[in-house]
């Protein structure tokens, strides 16, 4: 049974990636929120073991990557309240855009970017009084499920923040 502490989240993101304090600032910078400071925990040699944001009611966890232990970036979906902005400010440190702002259904846009650790952020706004899209099947684009995929597949052989 899942159980939601209070004031907190039932399933919170972590990833482990090369340069954990730099993913930290960038998700800071780009997103505005602050890092969890007594959250931050550092090795001897300063290799974070754990670091935390909190983005609305949950918190993303964040590791440096060890010797022997393989990266593992995430896929996390974060609501924005300007798309153009968090992706103009990802831009400007290094991180792709993905999928162009574009109309989603339930009245929202989507748009993704791949920061420079291979995590691939989904960023949602809402879009009130926006129509549904039209289904590819039914004559429609695809942007949305197309640069997904062209993105994951080329993941296998993009470096990350490092250069690994």
């Amino acid at each position: 049974m899942v159980l939601t502490p209070q004031g907190g989240a039932a399933l919170n993101p972590f990833v482990v990636v090369d340069d954990a304090a730099g993913l930290v600032t960038f998700v800071s910078e780009v997103l505005g929120v602050p890092e969890t400071v007594e959250a931050r925990t550092p090795m001897p040699d300063g290799t974070l073991i754990h670091a935390e944001l909190r983005i609305g009611t949950v918190n993303l966890m964040i590791a440096d990557r060890l010797d022997g232990w393989p990266s593992r970036p995430g896929l996390l979906q974060v609501w924005v309240s300007d798309i153009a902005e968090v992706l103009g400010q990802a831009a400007g440190r290094g991180a792709v855009t993905v999928t162009e702002p574009t109309p989603f259904y339930g009245e929202t846009t989507l748009a993704r970017m791949l920061d420079p650790w291979q995590n691939l952020w989904w960023l949602y706004s809402p879009a009130p009084g926006q129509a549904d899209p039209e289904p590819d099947w039914e004559g429609g684009s695809d942007p949305v499920f197309a640069t997904l995929d062209r993105t994951l597949r080329s993941l296998e052989s993009r470096p990350d923040a490092t250069g690994q």
